[in-house]
């Protein structure tokens, strides 16, 4: 059995770090900065690739794959973004026991290469849209690490798409980002606010950045995706034209989008307890354990026999444990398994067998209840579907009790440095202001949302006048 959690309310950072050890997720590897995921925090990563992968394709994506390494001269051509990811490159030098003629960077993102061959690929009209993706994982050399939200290697997926005009360029992200709110909301059961970043804190290289932010059970907001128009930034930088229907020559406009492993930290922050994991059904690989409790010999085999025979009827829909393991107690099992997270556990003994039923636990609401054999398979799923929805009520409800309205600037650092939470200001869009609180508070403006509303007000800095409100919260 594992040892104990860290509660939340003694040390949240603990017990997110306990969490991921002890559910065996990940672990830290011998290159500081750097983590080893687990078979069970790779087992969540596959789910996400799988979901998303087939929203992408769904929406007309195609998979590729680029080099790791790319050339300096490449990451130079375009100025603003080179300068942006500097500070967290890591810089080949020597290869084959010789001094490179030209350095090469590890990728920290992969628009400099990929720029670099639709050059090659761009001739006209006729050849737009590309709409690439690719799943890969990339380096940053982070100072301060956490595992899963902040790493220096970590896996993602990194869309990269080509356009005509302006107009489908802005389109595909807008297309992007709602996959993004689909997929947190509908598989992780993490509510999301859209929105697009401030000039400050948008990508580096990017014309406008859109993102999804959800809060974490410790208040703070999570970048949960973003999706980038580049503009022609980077076709202007590797000279990518192409010959529209009048046969003028025109800069192709582009866009790039991601998720990373960060959304697993997300999973954990967002809903599990101090006994460990909760999976959303929708993103656990494992959905129902079967636990069967028995003495002497004659009881383990009826046990395991009728104990079989469901695990035979649910694995028609679902991926089913039977943890029949001899050398460990009932006890140990579920505290084992409420810790991995599985969504649904069912304990059977003598007695459930004698009433033709079992006992089934919900992991979010950690309550037994028991059900009938007949029609096992149709209760699951009504629990599993019901879980789901109820983790993203919940969640959304603990985003709206933490939301705050905020026109005094006393009263936004007071809540800042108290419980935190999101909280709704008016901004006067400078950004003398916006680097004002960010120095008073840590606090950022997190995204300007699409549904805010029209809203005369007053700066919460300056007092100058203000058309809506934005969002602001310390952030991993």
């Amino acid at each position: 059995m594992a040892e104990k959690i860290t509660p939340r309310h003694v040390d949240y950072s603990r017990w997110y770090t306990d969490v991921v050890l002890q559910a065996k997720l990940a672990d830290y590897s011998p290159v500081k900065g750097a983590m080893v995921i687990r078979p069970n925090g790779y087992a969540i990563w596959e789910m996400i690739q799988q979901n998303l992968d087939r929203m992408f394709k769904e929406s007309g994506h195609v998979n590729a794959y680029f080099p790791l390494l790319i050339p300096e001269s490449f990451m130079k051509k375009e100025a603003e973004h080179v300068e942006g990811f500097s500070p967290e490159c890591a810089v080949v030098t020597i290869g084959g026991g010789q001094e490179l003629e030209e350095p090469l960077y590890i990728r920290p993102t992969s628009e400099t290469i990929i720029w670099s061959m639709y050059k090659k690929w761009i001739m006209s009209y006729r050849d737009l849209p590309i709409l690439i993706n690719q799943w890969a994982n990339v380096l940053r050399w982070e100072l301060r690490t956490r595992l899963f939200l902040r790493t220096s290697e970590f896996l993602w997926q990194e869309g990269h798409t080509a356009h005509a005009t302006f107009e489908e360029a802005e389109e595909e992200t807008m297309r992007i980002l709602d996959i993004y709110k689909t997929f947190a909301e509908e598989y992780l059961a993490i509510p999301v606010i859209p929105g697009r970043k401030s000039e400050a804190e948008k990508f580096a290289g990017a014309l406008h950045t859109y993102s999804i932010e959800a809060m974490m059970q410790d208040r703070k907001a999570l970048q949960a995706g973003t999706s980038h128009n580049l503009g022609q930034n980077f076709a202007k930088a590797f000279d990518v034209k192409y010959q529209d229907k009048e046969g003028q020559l025109q800069y192709v406009w582009a866009t790039s989008w991601g998720v990373s492993t960060r959304l697993i930290g997300a999973i954990i922050m967002t809903h599990a307890d101090d006994n460990g994991l909760v999976l959303p059904p929708k993103i656990a690989q494992r959905q129902v354990v079967i636990v069967p409790i028995w003495r002497g010999d004659d009881e383990k085999k009826q046990v395991l026999e009728y104990a079989d025979g469901i695990r035979q009827e649910l694995k028609q829909e679902f991926n089913v444990i039977l943890d029949d393991r001899d050398q460990y107690k009932p006890g140990f099992k579920f505290a084992e398994w409420e810790l991995q997270g599985i969504p649904v556990r069912l304990e059977i003994g003598p007695k459930d067998l004698s009433k033709n039923g079992a006992v089934l636990v919900r992991r979010d609401l950690m309550k037994k209840e028991f059900i009938d054999r007949k029609g096992i398979l149709e209760t699951v799923r009504q629990t599993l579907n019901q879980m789901q929805k109820d983790m993203l009520e919940r969640a959304r409800k603990f985003q709206q009790d933490n939301t705050h309205d905020v026109d005094d600037y006393d009263k936004f650092k007071e809540i800042i440095a108290g419980e935190g939470g999101f909280i709704r200001s008016h901004w006067c869009g400078d950004p003398a202001c916006e680097a004002k609180i960010k120095e008073d508070t840590k606090a950022t403006i997190r995204n300007i949302p699409f549904d805010r509303e029209e809203e005369k007000g007053k700066c919460i800095v300056c007092g100058k006048e203000s058309n809506g409100r934005v969002i602001f919260a310390k952030a991993y």
